[in-house]
């Protein structure tokens, strides 16, 4: 008889990590958006926005990684896709056009240098994590 049940559900060990990572990210992102467009949105409108932008991308991440079924796991991808390609643009333009994206109103400025790089690092992880837990999310339907 074959045991068809996954290996280790994701809420546990880097399952935990990872979704711990993604909320306080969450956090980070959308209080530090929030206070800048209460108090300085005119200074750098589209920066402020984008880091918006990125604080629901995480808030997305973190509720998909949590929930189970394919559709959480294709929600996951899709959002934590979108988050890699955000900051790898982003975080480009913010070299090239520093007057655009100035350094203190965004998240994903110089690919994150001012979160320890961890923007970029935490969707490289994520997306091989949900690579590694396909079978998790589709035991959860």
């Amino acid at each position: 008889m074959t045991d068809t049940r996954p290996a280790r559900p994701k809420t546990s060990g880097p399952g935990r990590i990872l979704i711990a990572f993604y909320f306080v990210m969450t956090l980070a992102a959308l209080v530090r958006s929030l206070v800048q467009v209460l108090a300085e949105f005119s200074a750098a409108p589209l920066a402020i926005l984008l880091s918006l932008v990125s604080g629901v991308v995480y808030l997305v991440a973190t509720i998909s990684l949590v929930r189970p079924g394919r559709t959480a796991y294709r929600t996951a991808v899709v959002t934590i896709a979108f988050e890699l390609v955000g900051v790898l643009v982003i975080g480009a333009l913010s070299l090239v056009l520093p007057d655009v994206f100035p350094f203190k109103y965004t998240v994903w400025w110089g690919f994150g240098i001012g979160y320890v790089l961890l923007p970029l690092v935490l969707p490289v992880l994520g997306l091989l994590f949900l690579r590694s837990q396909r079978a998790v999310f589709s035991a959860g339907r």
